[in-house]
């Protein structure tokens, strides 16, 4: 005797070997022997043989129309055995039964099972609703299978032009689009960013990691809503005329600097900050922009600045206009230039000149200074302040000596062209700048921390800078304390702390009082934000010294070994681990050749050539 019996959600067919009333011993057509449950057999038969029944059964199965099966059949619960009856108009035989069952338990749409053998017809509106899933998941499996093959073409699906920047970005895996990307790669063995971009997605190489930090970052966009300046009391006119120094694409101006001769023969230094606080008030439609921004973001080639251009050009110390301005004199000594009186004011202050690194670089460095040569504009503003700078540096405790200076890059990129020049910090320019700016930042952070006033400060204690609301040592610049207060266009705790520095000037009351939970926010939100721009900075800064090795055409380059594989550029600023560099002292300069660049990934490949200098003794 043979059994057609259910197992495991199908049916199978096996022969009794031996009938324990509640389960059965049987033997399957391979020669599998198990013990089953009784409850579990559907039907008995002699003939045919079990090789043919299940394949005849499903034959006949296959010619039941489910749709007529499902009309036929009452609102009540059924067996199979009576529907056959009715079916097949006589006293099913055992393959008609099981070509029945078989037919009901692959319908689940239109018969419900309500036990073994047993079904109920599933009512109108929910056959509909599941007829209408099969059919959208069809045409889904068929979109998706258009998009995988379009894609691992090298062509891009029309419908992935609207969420292409989701899908690149931040890709859900539950959409047909990601699902198709996904198995396009596979297919052609490219990750998503390389594959869309060889089906031409992406504008250009540049653009799909500016849109990535946009996406990320700025998710509505760079725009600025229209605002107003506040109108800010008209203040005292000063009586110098102020000179800025900055890069050639500044246009947010800061900072400017005034010498003059006083009646006792000491200098007057002026170190002016624009003063951008007056016009912008907490909690302001301005300030909230610049709360949420934080800081201009840089890039080689364009910017994302903090605030909207009107309130830069309001306050932004151009050439040929007065300016509102937090300025720092010293009266400093004309022989020894100790400094032996300051005084900090706020005022207007003509801007005479804009000073260019690009021009000025070139009339103002050291060997111009060696030489006397004082035939350019500024001179000798420029000379005093160089040898008060290289003062202000001893009195830091740092030294003057430039062998082991580090060279600091500007990037410059014009019609997609990549220029890439250095300059030796320490340089007269650069001296010049950062010890003023280290200069007024120590002074005025001491002046808040004199009188009370908190401040969000910079501290650095055993080679650890972190910021801080308590004035402290700032140990790698050698001051006593140090805040950033300079750059209030570029960075929202310069803003911040000018607010604090003018609120103590006019009347000695603080915008931000102590354990103030908003100082601690700004605190917290730009640390934060501060670091993914540098971030993106420096990943630009990656891309176009990539893009600078394609556009020389490059095909070897001199780097100089850091550690095991990695290795440090010697004329542009990358560094990169190449697996094929033998072992190598740190140090050892060596000859690589660039194979291929990856303009995506930011990397490229090279080969070790020779040690061009080995590790000195």
């Amino acid at each position: 005797m043979n059994i057609f019996y259910e197992e495991d959600g199908g049916f199978k067919v096996a022969s009794i070997l031996a009938d324990n009333t509640t389960s059965l011993q049987v033997e399957t057509l391979h020669g599998k022997r198990s013990k089953i449950k009784a409850a579990n057999v559907m039907l008995r038969f002699e003939q045919p043989s079990m090789s043919d029944f299940l394949a005849q059964a499903q034959a006949i199965a296959a010619d039941i129309e489910v749709e007529f099966l499902w009309e036929s059949c009452s609102q009540a619960e059924f067996g199979f055995n009576a529907l056959a009856l009715e079916y097949f108009g006589h006293a099913a035989t055992p393959i008609e039964a099981a070509a029945t069952l078989i037919r009901l338990h692959s319908s689940p749409m239109h018969f419900y099972k309500k036990g073994k053998g047993h079904y109920k017809v599933a009512p109108p509106e929910a056959l509909k609703s599941a007829l209408a899933s099969v059919e959208k998941k069809r045409l889904q499996a068929e979109l998706q299978a258009r998009y995988v093959a379009e894609l691992s073409a090298f062509t891009l699906p029309l419908e992935f032009a609207e969420p292409l920047r989701q899908i690149l970005y931040k890709p859900d895996r539950n959409t047909l689009e990601v699902k198709a990307l996904e198995a396009a790669c596979a297919a052609t063995h490219l990750s998503a960013a390389h594959l869309l971009h060889r089906c031409g997605a992406l504008p250009s190489t540049s653009d799909f990691h500016l849109q990535r930090f946009l996406f990320e970052n700025f998710p509505k966009g760079i725009g600025f809503p229209e605002v107003e300046v506040e109108a800010h009391p008209e203040l005292p006119l000063a009586s110098v005329n102020a000179f800025s120094i900055d890069d050639a694409t500044t246009t947010e101006i800061d900072d400017a600097f005034s010498l003059e001769r006083i009646e006792n023969g000491n200098w007057c230094v002026g170190i002016h900050i624009a003063a951008p606080a007056l016009g912008i008030l907490p909690n302001t439609a301005v300030d909230e922009i610049a709360a949420q921004r934080l800081s201009t973001v840089y890039m080689p080639g364009d910017k994302i600045t903090m605030l909207p251009d009107n309130v830069v050009q309001s306050f932004t110390l151009r050439a040929d206009k007065v300016c509102p301005a937090l300025s720092l004199y010293l009266e400093v000594d004309a022989t020894s230039l100790e400094i032996l009186h300051s005084d900090t004011r706020l005022e207007r202050l003509h801007i005479a000149d804009n000073l260019r690194h690009d021009t000025l670089e070139p009339l103002f460095n050291e060997e111009s200074i060696a030489a006397g040569q004082l035939d350019y504009a500024y001179a000798e503003e420029l000379t005093v302040l160089w040898n008060f700078a290289n003062k202000l540096e001893v009195l830091r405790g740092k030294s003057a000596d430039n062998s082991t200076k580090q060279v600091d890059y500007n990037f410059y990129v014009e019609n997609d062209r990549i220029t890439i020049s250095n300059r030796l910090r320490g340089s007269p320019i650069d001296k010049v700048v950062s010890e003023l700016m280290i200069l007024v930042n120590s002074t005025w952070g001491k002046l808040l921390a004199d009188n009370d006033v908190p401040g969000i400060y910079r501290t650095q204690n055993n080679g650890k800078v972190k910021m801080s609301t308590i004035a402290a040592p700032h140990q790698g610049l050698g001051v006593a304390q140090y805040m950033w207060s300079s750059s209030p266009l570029r960075r929202y705790v310069d803003l911040v702390n000018q607010r604090q520095i003018i609120g103590l000037l006019r009347d000695g009351d603080a915008v931000y009082a102590r354990n103030d939970t908003a100082l601690f926010t700004i605190l917290r939100d730009f640390e934060v934000a501060y670091s993914l721009y540098n971030d993106f900075q420096r990943q630009m800064e990656r891309y176009w010294s990539l893009r600078w090795l394609l556009q020389e055409e490059v095909k070897q380059v001199e780097v100089t070994v850091l550690r095991e594989n990695l290795v440090r550029l010697v004329d542009i600023p990358m560094t990169a681990r190449i697996s094929s560099l033998p072992e190598q002292p740190s140090n050892t300069r060596v000859l690589l050749e660039v194979g291929e660049i990856d303009l995506i990934d930011l990397n490229f490949d090279a080969r070790f050539v020779s040690v061009v200098e080995a590790t000195p003794a």
